[in-house]
Order: structure tokens, then C-alpha cells, then sequence
């Protein structure tokens, strides 16, 4: 048995579940979590991204926005993302991780999450007391 850790943006949320769902996870728990990765250090990808941000904003919102996007290329904020735990078979381990790709993979070169892969040593259904595969 393995524990899936995924770490996506919040927005999405509900394509990783359905995914999830899909590729036949057993059972999934998700938390609203607040982080950063690697910062980008490629100047001419950072531009390009504030660019396509800065013109998602009103007029009003420029001065704010550019402010925010600053703190974050700078690391001085942390992104809200979406944290799921996945407790899975290890014959279904590449199942999800390939399903978990697919949906978040973006163009954006920058910030599509991570997913780290563990082993776990037992599992326990509180319900039945049942260990090990069966709990799942």
C-alpha cells in the first residue's frame, strides 16, 4: 500500500477528484493548504505569466494585483492550494499519479503542484478493527 500526497492549485480542485474518482481511488481526503515551491528563476517566464495576470484585472485592480503578484514571484506569500491524501494499492499507485498529471498539467511553466509517494507500513479500519488491505 502507498499514500499519494498531491499538492494542486485550488482551482483544480474539482477535475483532480473527479479524476480521482475515475481512476478508481478507493478514498481521498482533501485540505485547503497554503505554500510555495521552487521560485522561478527564469525572468522571461515570470513576465510572460504577469503579463496574462495583470490582463485578467479591472483597471481599479492593476495597482493591487501587481503588488500580489510581486509578493509571490518574490516569495514573500504563500499560494493557497489544495493538499489530497490518497491511500491506494500499490498495482493502482501509477493509475492515479498518470489521472492526477493529466488534469493538472498547465501551460504556465510555473506552479502545477506536486505529488510525493509513500510507503505505508499498516492500515486500520476504526469501524471493524480491519488491518491492512482489507481496511481500504
Amino acid at each position: 500500500m502507498k499514500e499519494i500526497i498531491a499538492i494542486v492549485r485550488m482551482n483544480k480542485t474539482g477535475a483532480t477528484k473527479k479524476a480521482l474518482i475515475e481512476s478508481g481511488a478507493a478514498g481521498f481526503t482533501a485540505n485547503k493548504v497554503f505554500g510555495r515551491g521552487t521560485l522561478v528563476k527564469d525572468d522571461a517566464k515570470v513576465a510572460v505569466r504577469k503579463q496574462e495576470l495583470m490582463s485578467l484585472a479591472s483597471e481599479e485592480d492593476k495597482e493591487t494585483t501587481e503588488l500580489m503578484i510581486d509578493s509571490f514571484v518574490s516569495g514573500a506569500s504563500l499560494f493557497p492550494m489544495r493538499l489530497f491524501n490518497i491511500i491506494a494499492l500499490d498495482e493502482d499507485v501509477d493509475k492515479i499519479v498518470d489521472a492526477i498529471i493529466k488534469v493538472n498539467k498547465t501551460n504556465y511553466n510555473i506552479g502545477d503542484g506536486k505529488i510525493f509517494v509513500l510507503p505505508i507500513a499498516d492500515l486500520v479500519r476504526v469501524r471493524t478493527g480491519e488491518s491492512g488491505e482489507a481496511a481500504m
